[in-house]
């Protein structure tokens, strides 16, 4: 199985090129299912020890079913499929330009999700106009155990957020330890409650904001992930649902830049335009690296050929 590894803002990508499972036929969403249904073994396999770790998203190429579009791609972690990854959209643009099989200028990617734009400005920079990102419910409090009353907002991006405005705790790399006990905590209170995203969705990713660091950001964040690692780059579907945010509390302008900053200091410059219904679509601009092109090895005999797991 060749996989082709890229870090976007620091968040590592492993695209599947060729190898992966047979999906049938149908819509890419239907694949989707099927591949979170049927092949959760094999999305282990790709991205947990012992060849990969928590933070590694799987990215599974496939051929795309709508003529406009370039390619079409499965996102998935260690737990389930992604509708839609924005650092591994940046990092699958880089790396089909690697592998010279598209040149800058702008193309379509199919997700599970959706069609999403891309423009490759050079060999490592990519914008993604992401699909339509909206907020579902403002100040939402939940009580976490030991920490007391918690308030945010109910967003989708791709993923769905909940983002709390001001961390109590410091977004450093000091304190990753910390903030990934915080922001747990605050899933598993958003359980217990039932605060859910449309129609009882997991509120997989939980995400925090704080004052940044570099001169040229406006904000900071730490991003949860649904397999409990923590998200290096700022998170594209993050930002998207932060824009929806922004966009309906009046803070920013359509069409206006704002760096956001993430935990290790890496930016992304995003915007939005006004969307076709409740929300915006956001714009997404980062950079991506391969980082190594391999082949992935199944032995029969190897106990865990398909992952470390609990």
């Amino acid at each position: 199985m060749r996989v082709i590894d890229s870090h976007t803002a620091g968040e590592p990508t492993r695209l599947v090129v060729d190898g992966g499972p047979d999906l049938g036929s149908g819509s890419l969403t239907e694949k989707a299912a099927r591949l979170e249904a049927e092949h959760m073994d094999f999305c282990a396999s790709i991205v947990l020890e012992p060849r990969g770790h928590d933070a590694i998203i799987g990215a599974l190429l496939l051929p795309p079913s709508q003529p406009d579009c370039t390619a079409a791609v499965i996102y998935f972690n260690n737990l389930q499929n992604l509708g839609m990854c924005g650092h591994a959209t940046i990092g699958l643009a880089a790396t089909l330009a690697h592998m010279g099989r598209i040149a800058p200028g702008r193309h379509k990617f199919e997700t599970p999700v959706g069609i999403v734009d891309v423009d490759l400005q050079d060999a490592n920079t990519v914008s993604v106009v992401n699909v339509e990102s909206y907020r579902l419910h403002k100040g939402i409090s939940v009580d976490v155990p030991g920490q007391g009353k918690v308030t945010g907002d109910v967003a989708w991006g791709g993923n769905w957020f909940f983002l709390v405005k001001d961390s109590p705790i410091e977004l450093t790399l000091d304190n990753v330890s910390a903030l990934t006990a915080y922001t747990k905590s605050i899933r598993q209170a958003l359980e217990n409650a039932g605060v859910t995203g449309t129609g009882g969705a997991w509120i997989d990713h939980i995400e925090l904001f704080g004052p940044p660091k570099g001169p040229t950001a406006q904000s900071r964040n730490f991003v949860l992930c649904p397999g409990g690692a923590y998200d290096r780059s700022p998170c594209g579907t993050g930002c998207s649902a932060k824009l929806a945010c922004l966009a309906e509390d009046g803070v920013l302008a359509p069409g206006e830049d704002w760096i956001q900053e993430s935990v290790i200091g890496s930016t992304y410059r995003i915007s939005y335009q006004p969307g076709t219904s409740k929300g915006v679509i956001p714009t997404i601009t980062g950079q991506a690296f391969v980082t190594s092109d391999a082949h992935l090895i199944f032995n029969p005999a190897d106990p865990y050929r398909f992952g470390i797991r609990p």
